[in-house]
């Protein structure tokens, strides 16, 4: 019962935090792991659980969308769809070695977009002005990534779009929540059908039900939280949850 109680706040914290900012992963794969999933069945079952909280996100930003600079809502989402099963495919593919091996570097470039994006996006104070097709190719990157690993995902989209077109990070948060969640529904699917991921549904189910409310929650909450104390909580975090990972390996 502890276990699962931490696994469903985890759960419940993951979701306001996708929603919010980016970074469920930095929370919810460490708890996994520390009630004794493998790595790479810990990232399966985070993502799987993290799909629901993600759509309902989108859900609920659905009416705000708009175009990120001249590539389309559907261009995007396709291109997200595609890199994040290119990711997933990898995961799925590489040894499991590999991916634990990675994981707390993965961690520590997650950190580090997450504390300097915005400083590198300042220093700049202008938009490089990339083309549509070099946007597509930025983003079907960050899904390939998205569909590795996930950490900080969202926060790679916005710092994308930030320096390359100069979009103002609250106006594109919409599609930074509708592409998360094409990223993680994509990855996700994958994963339930062939990942080992059913053989712990108790937790499954358990992170599943607090990343859904959470989701929900978290979006309404963007709207009315600070977001510096946002960021300062999701960035301690992440590099507590770094360091860890880089102690524990």
């Amino acid at each position: 019962m502890p276990e699962l109680a931490l696994v469903l706040l985890t759960g419940v914290a993951a979701g306001v935090l996708n929603s919010v900012g980016g970074g469920g992963t930095f929370v919810a794969l460490p708890a996994l792991v520390a009630v004794g999933l493998p790595p790479v069945t810990a990232n399966a079952v985070a993502r799987i659980a993290l799909v629901p909280g993600a759509v309902a996100g989108a859900w609920v930003y659905r009416r705000e969308l708009a175009p990120v600079g001249a590539a389309s809502i559907t261009a995007m989402t396709a291109t997200s769809v595609v890199g994040s099963g290119a990711g997933a495919c990898l995961l799925l593919v590489l040894p499991a070695s590999s991916f634990e091996s990675a994981s707390p570097w993965l961690l520590a470039f997650a950190t580090v977009v997450l504390a300097l994006g915005r400083h590198l996006s300042r220093v700049l104070g202008r938009s490089v002005g990339m083309s549509m097709r070099a946007v597509l190719i930025g983003q079907f990157l960050i899904a390939v990534y998205g569909g590795y690993f996930g950490g900080a995902v969202g926060i790679l989209m916005v710092a994308l779009w930030s320096i390359g077109l100069g979009l103002d990070a609250a106006a594109g948060n919409p599609m930074r929540i509708t592409q998360l969640a094409a990223v993680f529904l994509t990855s996700g699917v994958l994963f339930l059908f062939t990942s080992d991921a059913l053989r712990a549904p108790l937790l499954l189910v358990t992170l599943l039900v607090g990343a859904t409310a959470g989701g929900f929650v978290g979006a309404q909450l963007a709207r009315r939280l600070p977001a510096r104390l946002l960021r300062g909580a999701l960035l301690a975090t992440a590099t507590v949850t770094t360091v860890l990972y880089f102690l524990r390996g």
